[in-house]
């Protein structure tokens, strides 16, 4: 069976998928075998197209942040893939700052 990549259609999914990018990080290998060819390129692929996707809902000033803070967390999970040096750490801090960003643009659009 071919596998097929996530890729988040909106804001609330893209929530979904940070949450399991924590529980993923850093090397988002999959621990179930369901999924062999989950990786640290498929999940930010996943994470990125997402953004391309909501980019119009988002805005431009917080898809360029939310694009830059991918990139940096992607650096630091590879730099760090067995939770040792703190870079995780920092990657998640990335993840919450992300989360607060995606969560304004949603009750925004939601008051509207």
């Amino acid at each position: 069976m071919q596998y097929k990549l996530y890729i988040p259609r909106d804001a609330g999914e893209l929530l979904a998928y940070l949450a399991h990018m924590m529980l993923a990080s850093p090397t988002f290998k999959g621990t179930t075998g369901y999924f062999p060819q989950e990786n640290i390129d498929s999940a930010f692929f996943g994470l990125n197209e997402g953004l391309m996707v909501v980019r119009r809902e988002l805005g431009e000033e917080h898809n360029a942040a939310l694009k830059a803070m991918s990139e940096k967390m992607r650096r630091l999970f590879e730099s760090d893939p067995d939770d040792e040096t703190g870079d995780t750490r920092t990657g998640h801090m990335l993840v919450h700052e992300m989360e607060d960003i995606l969560t304004s643009v949603a009750e925004h659009e939601a008051s509207k």
